[in-house]
């Protein structure tokens, strides 16, 4: 799964790319109509978070150029909140709409859900292990019927395992995703997280340790 971000303002632009990738989601940052265009070709994104308010082009011209070759989904990302700019955005071909600023929940959810409803780019709003139910959309986990109360970072642990489920992911792939940095040095803080729910979670086995390497969901 792989993200195109479309963001002129340099400062913007990390601190989104750095939030999507700490969520699981492998992000390319550009700053121009121009160079998303070139992106879209030659990178095939799953998406597009494309800024309307771009330096060198319309932002509603550029959404139309991508939509003229690609199915890929694009989500429309502006300033302006009026009715008659969300209409422009969609008719030019956007999947959905954000008005700035942009929490990070709401983001996420938004890409979870234009993936979902896109041909060949489906994403699972549950991940289920047994009887944990991991829930992406409203950021819960259930075992066993019963909602189980984890920290913000436990779940964002989960929710990025959840994400590539059945993959084996790395200590210093989850470490910058969840906490924002690939030090292999803050494994201690990664460990303990992940004993403090496989505490909750007991009896069900949920995270298993890759010796080595890092972690996965059990199948």
């Amino acid at each position: 799964m792989r993200v195109l971000l479309v963001e002129d303002d340099a400062v913007l632009g990390d601190a989104l790319r750095r939030t999507l990738v700490k969520h699981g989601y492998p992000t390319d940052l550009v700053g121009s109509g121009t160079a998303a265009l070139g992106a879209v070709a030659e990178r095939e994104p799953d998406v597009v978070l494309l800024d309307m308010g771009l330096p060198d082009r319309d932002g509603i011209g550029v959404c139309r150029e991508i939509r003229s070759v690609s199915r890929v989904p694009i989500l429309a990302i502006t300033g302006r909140g009026d009715v008659a700019a969300r209409v422009q955005g969609l008719r030019a071909g956007a999947d959905d709409y954000l008005v700035k600023p942009v929490s990070t929940d709401e983001l996420l959810a938004r890409i979870d859900a234009v993936l979902r409803r896109s041909t060949g780019a489906a994403v699972a709003s549950t991940v289920a292990v047994g009887a944990v139910v991991v829930d992406l959309d409203r950021r819960a986990v259930t075992a066993d019927g019963t909602e189980i109360a984890v920290t913000r970072k436990e779940f964002d642990l989960l929710a990025a395992l959840a994400r590539r489920e059945g993959a084996v992911l790395p200590r210093t792939e989850l470490l910058e995703q969840v906490w924002g940095i690939a030090d292999a040095s803050a494994a201690r803080t990664l460990e303990a997280h992940v004993a403090s729910l496989r505490s909750k979670l007991a009896p069900h086995d949920v995270v298993v340790t890759v010796r080595g390497i890092g972690y996965r969901l059990a199948r």
